[in-house]
């Protein structure tokens, strides 16, 4: 059996040590999110994905996305402009306007987010939606957000899981709804212990033995694609590559690491995957064989294959997003200690906010526009 050790690219060197005062810009930059997170929930997000939901999903979600998508451009911004992560995608370039699946391999906690940095570059970082573990639903703040913006939380049990996301997974068929919808059928993020462990079943049940990758659970993958089949143009591989170290979120936040993120980008038309969930299974081992061959190459490479010129982030339009955000936020803080009436409207939405996302609540709307 092949091993499966941690690799040379994640095991490098930090990019940057962990001085004082990267510690400090780090902090920063977490209070300056976190506080524009809270400000957006209450003053815009209640509004848009709460009040407008009473008269068309359709409306709510398109609102949603576009607030939530300036929020979210600060992420990018934090990596790329911040940080000075390189961002370097390979493969495809894919069309902008497409309603799609993403499947990718899960390397460690933040590979999810490194999915805005190429959301943002096709227009569609307010429309990116997760199936993440419910766990992360209990996160402050945050939680709120990945309520908000439907993400689809999961026990990872099927016999748990299965019905409320398929019933999650029926409201996202209105073609005029924009969306990326972003699986990791490996289920968990990548370990040796993990990897060995997939191994030993791979072995056992004759199925391909991998390195970098673990053996990817299809339930939820072919269940998104028998919700959605008839609602989608394509799903999209996306194989994700760190230099020189796997980052976690604190090196993220810090600035300390990667000092580069690679995606390699297969677009797939729905066409070509088939309809029966035993043959849509072996096409996503297929296709997570196919994942571990080029994260082989890209650790002896150093990258992968068909890099293509995809543009950089503009700076400009990063800082003008930015200081949208802090204007924004200014404004509604200022307006939560001047007026007891906002005082009152902010306690409630908390309120609301904690026992919505814990029930997983959603208003249904009077009537559709």
């Amino acid at each position: 059996m092949d091993g499966c050790g941690p690799l040379k690219t994640y095991n490098g060197p930090k990019r940057h040590p962990l001085t004082p005062a990267r510690v400090s810009r780090g902090v920063v930059c977490l209070i300056v999110i976190l506080s524009t997170a809270i400000m957006m929930l209450v003053g815009i997000g209640f509004v848009t994905a709460v009040l407008m939901r009473f008269f068309s999903v359709h409306y709510s979600r398109k609102a949603t996305s576009v607030f939530f998508g300036i929020w979210l451009a600060l992420w990018p911004f934090l990596f790329e402009k911040i940080n000075k992560t390189k961002v370097v995608l390979a493969g495809e370039r894919v069309p902008s306007n497409e309603r799609v699946l993403l499947i990718a391999n899960h390397r460690t906690e933040v590979d999810w987010m490194y999915l805005w940095d190429l959301a943002l570059r096709k227009g569609q970082l307010g429309n990116i939606r997760y199936v993440l573990k419910k766990s992360l639903m209990k996160l402050p703040v945050f939680g709120w957000a990945f309520h908000i913006m439907e993400f689809i939380s999961v026990e990872r049990k099927w016999e748990v899981d299965e019905l409320p996301m398929r019933q999650m997974l029926s409201t996202f068929k209105n073609r005029r709804d924009p969306l990326w919808l972003a699986v990791f059928p490996e289920g968990t993020d990548f370990t040796e212990q993990k990897c060995l462990r997939s191994q030993k079943y791979a072995s056992e049940n004759g199925l391909p033995i991998m390195k970098n990758v673990l053996l990817p659970k299809s339930k939820g993958f072919c269940a998104c694609l028998e919700e959605l089949r008839d609602s989608m143009d394509a799903v999209y591989d996306i194989t994700i590559g760190y230099k020189y170290r796997c980052p976690t979120f604190l090196d993220n936040a810090f600035g300390v690491d990667p000092s580069e993120v690679h995606m390699h980008v297969r677009r797939i038309p729905l066409n070509d995957i088939p309809e029966s969930e035993d043959e849509a299974s072996s096409w996503l081992i297929d296709a997570f064989h196919l994942k571990d061959q080029l994260l082989s190459d890209f650790h002896s490479r150093g990258h992968f294959p068909h890099e293509g010129p995809e543009n950089d982030l503009s700076t400009m339009k990063c800082l003008v997003n930015f200081l949208f955000v802090i204007i924004l936020t200014s404004i509604l803080t200022y307006a939560a200690f001047s007026y007891v009436s906002f005082r009152i409207y902010f306690l409630l939405v908390c309120v609301y906010m904690a026992s919505a996302t814990h029930l997983n609540f959603r208003p249904s709307p009077f009537f559709t526009l």
